[in-house]
């Protein structure tokens, strides 16, 4: 069964529509690597943490690889790409309800890293404070 894909980029969907449909705005917590498209200066310790709400976000696009969108930091327009595989959490910023998924860093081994002071990465805190977990 190792050919069923996975069913994260359903639940992130469906936990953000979720979130849209009872008022809620949709937040995504995100490792950020080399493949991971955003402000940088807002990235801490290899987190960001993203407002995916209608009123946030820009041409969102949810597929099953990727989650995309235009938003602005700083007043600036950004594109922002987040491969799922990234996603470590989605929840409902106003009380911490949604899901967090494991960090498999298994899952980015076509990913070629440059420099190879980053071959060491510290697996990424999952729990954010107030997240509670929806099974």
């Amino acid at each position: 069964m190792s050919d069923v894909p996975s069913n994260k980029p359903y639940l992130i969907r469906a936990l953000h529509q979720w979130c849209t449909d009872f008022g809620f705005t949709p937040f995504i917590a995100v490792f950020v690597d080399a493949r991971v498209e955003v402000p940088m200066e807002f990235v801490k310790n290899d987190e960001i943490v993203l407002n995916l709400s209608l009123d946030a976000c820009h041409q969102l696009q949810m597929e099953n690889d990727w989650i995309s969108f235009q938003a602005r930091f700083g007043g600036i327009p950004r594109k922002i790409m987040v491969p799922v595989s990234h996603v470590l959490a989605i929840y409902a910023r106003e009380n911490g309800q949604g899901m967090s998924f494991p960090f498999d860093p298994s899952q980015m081994k076509d990913l070629h890293i440059a420099d190879s002071s980053d071959a060491a990465v510290e697996k990424p805190k999952t729990n954010k404070p107030g997240l509670r977990i929806v099974k």
